[in-house]
């Protein structure tokens, strides 16, 4: 308990690949609700190509890109460094989601290059780790999340996981609460100084099941999906949180 009361509460929206510029209309909305939940932090992840506006009118809210490269800079046609994510307004940037790693092929080392990367600029990586249902089913799912946390956390502290079953993205499948806790334990035994590493789940997130989930003493919050795309389910999952800290 006493390791939990050391970390904050962090509701984070990963818009994919959704947004125009109409859509930074949501920002200023999140941003009233942050303004009344400073015991939190609330992350938006936007397209890149709103990054730097959306961070104009964050207030509050912070911003994440996601994805980078591992370089800083160079012949990578069509590619974001963590550098410029920074410079843009971002302060964290997500890494290792299950689309990236099965749409394009990231292996978990490129992942870790990725984070320290990212580190280096001053972001904080959102490392995401999960399983597939093939391998829950065969009851290779701490064996599977165990080997890519080795492979993917960087050998230096400030990063944040969230671990995201990949069977329950986007397919309004959700984890059951015991599940949940059990790996979120596991993963926080695995980790270097887990104490005060904050751990988020994601898997449809929304805002019928973000109190269950967020009130298991080893979850810091959420990595929410299609539900942080309209202003008031995001806002819903948002109130949802406990208040661990007086704002």
């Amino acid at each position: 308990m006493e390791g939990r009361m050391t970390r904050r509460m962090l509701i984070a929206g990963n818009w994919k690949m959704n947004g125009l510029r109409q859509s930074l209309v949501f920002m200023e909305e999140i941003r009233d609700v942050a303004n009344s939940r400073a015991d939190l932090d609330i992350l938006v992840a936007p397209p890149a190509t709103l990054i730097e506006r959306a961070a104009r009118i964050a207030g509050p809210v912070k911003i994440a890109g996601q994805d980078c490269h591992t370089e800083q800079s160079g012949a990578h046609t069509g590619d974001i460094s963590a550098d410029m994510l920074k410079d843009a307004g971002a302060s964290h940037v997500i890494l290792g989601h299950s689309e990236r790693r099965a749409d394009h092929n990231e292996h978990s080392a490129m992942v870790r290059a990725k984070a320290l990367s990212a580190l280096s600029a001053g972001l904080i990586p959102v490392i995401c780790v999960g399983e597939s249902e093939a391998e829950r089913r065969a009851g290779t799912a701490e064996l599977v999340v165990g080997q890519q946390l080795a492979d993917s956390l960087p050998d230096r502290s400030g990063y944040v996981i969230a671990y995201e079953p990949v069977w329950a993205i986007g397919t309004g499948l959700t984890a059951s609460l015991d599940d949940i806790a059990a790996m979120h334990g596991f993963i926080r035994s695995k980790v270097p100084g887990g104490s005060d590493v904050q751990l988020l789940y994601g898997g449809s997130v929304k805002p019928e099941n973000a109190s269950g989930i967020l009130s298991i003493g080893d979850v810091d919050g959420a990595l929410v999906g299609g539900a942080s795309l309209e202003a008031a389910s995001f806002a819903a999952i948002i109130e949802a949180a406990p208040i661990r800290f007086a704002s």
